[in-house]
């Protein structure tokens, strides 16, 4: 099997094997995303980071949101190039612009990261398809679908010059897991659509040497979801005091690392079209999450939906 540079925690600070490469993590703000930036940097790509909120145009209703001009700051900080730029992934003249910027800058673009999201506050749970309210289920498939497909129209042409590129469609969910019905509706939709999108990308770019994958991370301490817990990264364990599913959960590193795992691999290819879990990955690649450990909540929670019964977690990290 060909692994990666680095076997545990993170790259080394003297090898930089994405030296060279450029990428794009569209959504870049904060979260899964910005952590994906970073963990790129840290490999020594130049990578573009794009979204909406900027030290100039900060978010009305989260005025201390994170910004693109911080996580670009980061990538660099962490040993690559961050160039932050923004656009909306719905606008299609923006996207166009950003993807012209980056062949003209750089000539060609190594790995795309398809991570736009923003939807959580759409999300109403207990209500039927018909009963939802119409606009926001519309805007709930437009920021997980549309903004995907917008960015890799634009992105592809640029990634199929020479083989070795890498697309990756991140969800919320593996094809496995999702076979569930994942209510409400339009989030059902929304999570299982990049996982198709995969699989077509597979099939179309793959002619030109390009892998596609989906990949989803499992439950993340995003800021918001610690923010949602009442606790903070130091003591994140007292959450499980509210759900003891939170046991299970991970650091937004632990994603980044698996993209920089596919991304180093010369032999990605063999992925192309399929779907991946960030805990699968890390068995197969041995890069483990920030405290060492190697959470793998689709099997745990698999598990805890075949049988009703919650696993023990430590038997699943």
């Amino acid at each position: 099997m060909n692994t990666p540079h680095h076997q545990s925690g993170e790259p080394s600070a003297t090898n930089h094997p994405l030296a060279g490469k450029v990428a794009l993590v569209a959504g870049a703000t904060r979260g899964g995303a910005r952590a994906i930036a970073v963990e790129l940097g840290r490999a020594g790509a130049t990578v573009y980071v794009t979204g909406r909120t900027t030290l100039d145009n900060t978010s009305q209703t989260n005025p201390s949101a994170q910004t693109i001009e911080e996580t670009a700051e980061l990538v660099s900080a962490a040993g690559g190039t961050g160039i932050a730029v923004v656009a909306d992934h719905l606008q299609a003249d923006q996207v166009q612009a950003l993807t012209e910027r980056i062949d003209k800058e750089q000539g060609h673009l190594d790995v795309l990261v398809n991570a736009v999201w923003g939807g959580d506050h759409l999300i109403e749970h207990g209500k039927k398809m018909w009963e939802y309210d119409l606009d926001k289920g519309q805007q709930i498939l437009r920021l997980g679908v549309q903004t995907h497909f917008i960015t890799s129209h634009y992105a592809l042409p640029l990634m199929i010059r020479k083989p070795g590129a890498l697309v990756v469609e991140l969800t919320d969910g593996t094809e496995e897991f999702n076979r569930r019905y994942r209510e409400p509706f339009y989030y059902d939709l929304a999570k299982y659509a990049p996982i198709r999108m995969a699989k077509a990308l597979a099939q179309e770019a793959g002619e030109y040497g390009c892998t596609a994958v989906s990949l989803t991370p499992g439950f993340m301490r995003t800021e918001a979801v610690l923010k949602m817990f009442g606790v903070s990264e130091e003591n994140w364990r007292d959450g499980c005091k509210t759900d003891p599913t939170f046991a299970m959960s991970e650091t937004p590193a632990y994603v980044a690392r698996a993209v920089t795992a596919l991304a180093t691999d010369p032999a990605v290819s063999r992925h192309n079209g399929h779907s991946l879990s960030a805990g699968a990955l890390a068995k197969e690649y041995g890069f483990t999450d920030t405290d060492g450990s190697s959470p793998d909540p689709a099997r745990y929670f698999e598990e805890f939906m075949s049988t009703g019964t919650a696993p023990d977690p430590a038997d699943y990290r």
